[in-house]
């Protein structure tokens, strides 16, 4: 039997397991859906500059740091973003491996 399946019982699977908690779903499906509007944030933003630069027109290019600025600000919240997923993930995969084998030392 392979590793992903060695503490569960016969009839399910990890799958199943992670599948079966709506909440956990939930919280990472609002998650994905605010790493989205701040990655859509800077995707108008971004077009922002790109206007900006074309215009050659002064104060538009001056508009561009601050611009740019926020543009680097929302990366850093993008990547945290995805560092407090990939912990949270972790957590919950560690977390039903731990119920799974307490639930099986109990039979």
């Amino acid at each position: 039997m392979d590793d992903t399946n060695r503490n569960l019982s016969p009839k399910s699977t990890a799958t199943d397991q992670i599948d079966g908690d709506p909440a956990v779903w939930a919280a990472f499906s609002q998650n994905f859906r605010q790493v989205q509007s701040v990655l859509d944030r800077n995707r108008l933003l971004i077009q922002q500059v790109n206007d900006n630069h074309q215009s050659k027109v002064h104060d538009n290019l001056v508009k561009n740091v601050s611009l740019i600025q926020e543009i680097n600000g929302n990366i850093s919240k993008v990547v945290s973003m995805y560092s407090d997923l990939s912990s949270n993930f972790s957590t919950v995969c560690h977390q039903h491996r731990a119920a799974n084998t307490n639930s099986s030392d109990k039979r």
